[in-house]
């Protein structure tokens, strides 16, 4: 007997369903019929949500996304917390759940998903940037940050932290990627305006994850 769900809990369980299968086996040799056994329904209710395994991929992604940037938002809009622990917090909240990304990360940097990776980079930029330009102009009203370009600051930086920072795009080694590391914190300081050092939690956030504690790569491949 079919059992009818609401539209929202329906579609969350596919979405649920090749999100495990896409990490699981690959996005490339998951099928349609995988996810159809996975969640127990007909194909033509597959293709009442979505009309594609592209679409259902893109989907995953954009629901990873919409997850950060709520995230984003519910900080940004406390009132009792001072525009650097705003961003703080937000970045912290980026890095929740990371077991789950990384694996969709992954299958992002195959070479047939590149353009579903692009879409993804380019839309949290999109995204992340009218609320982090609102938390830094309250910064500079509470005179933490100074600079007469809030927003495009906050696009550069994303966009060089986005790609940049990548590893299916650069193939950086450990020492390359610390000393790139090092140098953004000086750049995001400088173009905010911001006192030095006041960023330093960055280089524990960004710093390779192989590197270890006396600063040598423990594996030089990213």
């Amino acid at each position: 007997m079919r059992i009818s769900k609401p539209h929202d809990e329906r579609r969350n369980e596919i979405l649920d369903a090749a999100e495990m299968l896409f990490t699981m086996k690959g996005y490339s040799k998951t099928t349609v019929n995988d996810i159809l056994k996975e969640v127990g329904i007909a194909k033509g209710t597959f293709y009442h949500y979505f009309q594609s395994k592209e679409e259902v991929m893109d989907a995953v992604v954009q629901r990873f996304i919409d997850i950060g940037v709520n995230m984003a938002k519910s900080i940004a809009a406390k009132p009792d917390l001072k525009a650097p622990e705003k961003l703080f917090q937000i970045l912290m909240a980026q890095r929740t759940d990371s077991g789950r990304k990384e694996g969709m990360i992954e299958e992002l940097h195959e070479a047939n998903n590149a353009e579903m990776h692009q879409k993804s980079l380019v839309e949290t930029i999109q995204q992340l940037t009218p609320i982090l330009t609102k938390v830094i102009e309250q910064g500079i009203t509470e005179g933490y940050f100074s600079t007469p370009y809030p927003k495009e600051t906050i696009e550069m930086l994303l966009v060089s932290s986005q790609f940049l920072f990548d590893e299916g795009i650069f193939g950086w080694q450990s020492d390359e990627l610390l000393q790139k590391v090092v140098a953004f914190v000086y750049i995001v300081e400088t173009t905010l305006g911001a006192e030095k050092g006041s960023f330093h939690y960055l280089l524990e956030m960004m710093k390779p994850s192989n590197m270890t504690e006396d600063g040598e790569g423990e594996n030089h491949s990213l």
